[in-house]
């Protein structure tokens, strides 16, 4: 999750492990958890596999030397692909990976978006029948966990279906000659 989101932040601006960093944290701390010694390894990794490239080294305030990293036309489609992708995960992280995954829904087409928010409403629904086939527990805070997550479940279906009404109908005022336009050039 951690390569999706820096490939991704990568594709609006070349950054440094720092502020990579910082973005990360600032827009999907409810996502993803990130620290320094993930980060760089990260960096080194996808750079040995040319997925991004040093574009620059700048002298920090403390003399020390900052990497500034941008994304290469391979790291596009690793980004990409991975983007479409719908791993095994666990609950979490399947949750985690979609908000993700979300946050950067302007760089995929429209069919695209549908596509990975039905994904994801179908796993919500299922969850939430699982969940409501539980045995209640007779202990009182079990139950009350019980049901709140039945509750955060039913929220996501329902912010789910508003996103994906509006996908719907964005998708259905693009003329057909548009959308296979758009597919023929990606």
């Amino acid at each position: 999750m951690l390569k999706l989101a820096v490939l991704g932040l990568l594709q609006r601006e070349p950054l440094n492990g720092y502020r990579l960093k910082q973005q990360l944290e600032m827009f999907m701390s409810c996502s993803i958890c990130v620290n320094y010694g993930a980060i760089y390894p990260l960096l080194k990794r996808m750079e040995e596999q040319g997925e991004v490239m040093l574009c620059a080294e700048q002298v920090q305030e403390a003399g020390q030397c900052g990497k500034v990293y941008e994304i290469t036309p391979l790291g596009k489609t690793t980004w990409y692909q991975e983007m479409l992708a719908y791993p095994h995960e666990s609950w979490v992280n399947v949750r985690a990976r979609f908000l993700i995954k979300f946050f950067f829904f302007s760089h995929l087409l429209p069919e695209e978006r549908v596509q990975l928010i039905e994904h994801r409403l179908m796993l919500c629904q299922l969850r939430l029948t699982e969940k409501k086939a539980l045995e209640i527990t007779d202990d009182l805070y079990q139950a009350k966990l019980q049901k709140r997550v039945v509750e955060v479940i039913r929220l996501e279906i329902e912010w789910l279906v508003e996103q994906l009404q509006t996908e719907q109908l964005q998708l259905a005022q693009i003329p057909t000659s548009v959308k296979q336009l758009n597919l023929k050039n990606f």
